[in-house]
């Protein structure tokens, strides 16, 4: 069971669909099933009472979550702890943040939309949704320092949607004036939403978008391998 955020924006969940339509396609003998936490449906104990009424017993849920922030820590585990009056024995992977993978995939994004590696004439702001949990956000700073570090562009600045600074408007200006010609965003979110539009409307016009992590091979790889993480837990439980 993967569970996302949720969004009013009916993007959000068609790309959450789609990331699992990938994941199985690579483990067709799974039975994989979306659902949200807030503002989308299937809400996850909906989800949880169908799998039980199915007939399972036990079940894992991978939270789509880039990172171990307020959601991960206590939304999930929650709506988890509401499963056990159903007799369902449920265990919780890890997020899916941070991992190599991520990385890739979105600098994977950056290069569709057409920010070539090397290039000083880009400056990349790194945009995330950002928390209030301290350590969420520092992943994000860690990320933007080893872009900055290896890929050859004028510089790379992280920026966050709510709760933490620099927002994006604030970080696109630091790129300019340190000698970025061009500004593009790279999504560190995995669907579009109302938080990556915000981010879009800061940049400017002129800025290079590049599209959310989304159906991305190397994100449903890793959907499968906090998949299997969670599995060796149970079993070395039991």
């Amino acid at each position: 069971m993967a569970v996302a955020h949720g969004s009013r924006d009916p993007r959000s969940a068609a790309v959450v669909n789609e990331l699992l339509g990938v994941v199985r396609a690579l483990r067709p003998e799974l039975d994989v099933r979306a659902s949200f936490l807030e503002l989308s449906a299937p809400r996850l104990p909906d989800v949880l009472r169908a799998v039980r009424a199915d007939g399972h017993r036990e079940a894992v849920v991978v939270p789509l979550l880039l990172g171990r922030a307020y959601h991960a820590r206590v939304d999930v585990p929650s709506a988890v702890a509401e499963a056990a009056v159903l007799g369902l024995d449920v265990a919780i992977a890890d997020v899916l943040g941070p991992d190599p993978r991520l990385e890739s995939a979105a600098l994977r994004r950056l290069a569709e939309a057409g920010v070539g590696f090397g290039d000083r004439s880009w400056g990349v702001v790194l945009a995330a949704a950002g928390s209030s949990h301290a350590r969420a956000n520092a992943v994000v700073r860690a990320t933007a320092r080893r872009w900055a570090a290896g890929a050859g562009w004028a510089g790379v600045e992280p920026a966050f949607a709510a709760s933490a600074a620099p927002d994006a408007a604030v970080a696109a200006a630091r790129l300019r004036a340190a000698g970025a010609r061009r500004v593009a965003v790279a999504s560190w979110f995995l669907a579009p939403g109302l938080l990556p539009d915000r981010v879009a409307g800061l940049v400017g016009a002129d800025a290079v978008v590049a599209a959310p992590l989304g159906a991305d091979p190397e994100v449903a790889e890793l959907v499968l391998h906090r998949y299997a993480g969670a599995r060796v837990g149970v079993a070395a439980i039991a």
